[in-house]
């Protein structure tokens, strides 16, 4: 029978309340979508630096007879073999290089040709123009800058380049994209409390008759709230369920289906559906939690029970 009332009670009050109840619920829904969203934009950002630190390389190029006549760096002339010999040796002792791999000027060329055979400057290089390399691949990609200052300005090479240059570009840029959207969401996360309380307080002003004969009759000071925290509970769990489908939704449609990126796009490594999958129960739970918590507060300050 309590249970009927309490029941019963959540229905009349969501319906009372039926503009806040329904703006509760899109608050909720747009800031655990957010929430949601950067904690996805998180695991993409971790998984496309394992997939791309992975790929990159530490590149050593050498001074050939070219860059010895335009080159300050090469101004003591092209690379000799001794200096080959001593840079692969001081490589190979080196706890952070994992592989290293030699590449010839006629590789370069080959490879160069591969690349930009279309390019009208491919007809007029010839192989020794060409500078020989290193591509040192490292235990830890992050390390790279113990390569590049133990080599860089040493006799014979010309330049050190390093790819993570790049990419940590591209990952400061997404990181900045992340706190952005978690800002945006702690300002909807602000406002959807507001509005909770809110709603709260105006259902608990509108059944303030029926709330003053339960204290009269000796109902329990949870029994009178339970209603309204339970109210607030629903709306947050509504706005929760349609966060959660907005991300499965979004998974889906931009990745999968639809725009397909995860086919467009081959260079980049997406998260999979377990990374989303796992993030729905954490948003289900906030959504019924945090307006729970809220209407509490609000019922302490307002309601007196």
């Amino acid at each position: 029978m309590r249970a009927q009332f309490v029941l019963s009670e959540i229905g009349v009050g969501l319906r009372r309340n039926l503009t806040m109840t329904f703006a509760v619920i899109i608050s909720v829904a747009l800031s655990l979508a957010l929430f949601g969203g950067s904690l996805l934009m998180s695991d993409q950002v971790n998984t496309m630096k394992g997939y791309w630190y992975d790929r990159v390389n530490v590149s050593i190029f050498l001074c050939n007879k070219s860059d010895a006549e335009s080159d300050p760096n090469c101004a003591k002339g092209a690379v000799t073999k001794d200096q080959k010999d001593q840079i692969l040796g001081d490589l190979e002792k080196m706890s952070v290089v994992d592989t290293v791999i030699y590449e010839s000027q006629d590789e370069a060329y080959k490879h160069y040709k591969e690349e930009f055979g279309d390019s009208p400057l491919a007809s007029s290089l010839t192989p020794d123009q060409m500078q020989e390399s290193y591509r040192v691949k490292l235990k830890d990609p992050e390390k790279y800058q113990v390569v590049t200052t133990a080599f860089d300005g040493r006799d014979g090479v010309q330049s050190v380049q390093d790819q993570n240059e790049t990419v940590d570009n591209l990952f400061e840029l997404l990181n900045g994209m992340n706190w952005a959207a978690r800002a945006v969401m702690a300002l909807m996360l602000v406002v959807a409390l507001m509005l909770i309380v809110n709603t709260v307080r105006v259902s608990a002003f509108s059944r303030r008759r029926e709330t003053g004969i339960m204290r009269l009759v000796g109902a329990s000071g949870f029994y009178i709230q339970a209603p309204f925290i339970m109210e607030a509970a629903v709306a947050g769990l509504i706005g929760g369920g349609i966060a959660c489908a907005f991300l499965v939704f979004a998974r889906y449609f931009i990745i999968d289906h639809g725009l397909a990126l995860a086919d467009q796009l081959t260079v980049i490594n997406f998260i999979g559906w377990d990374a989303v999958l796992t993030k729905l129960p954490l948003i289900l739970a906030t959504s019924v939690l945090m307006p729970a918590f809220a209407a509490l507060f609000a019922l302490r300050k307002y309601l007196k029970v």
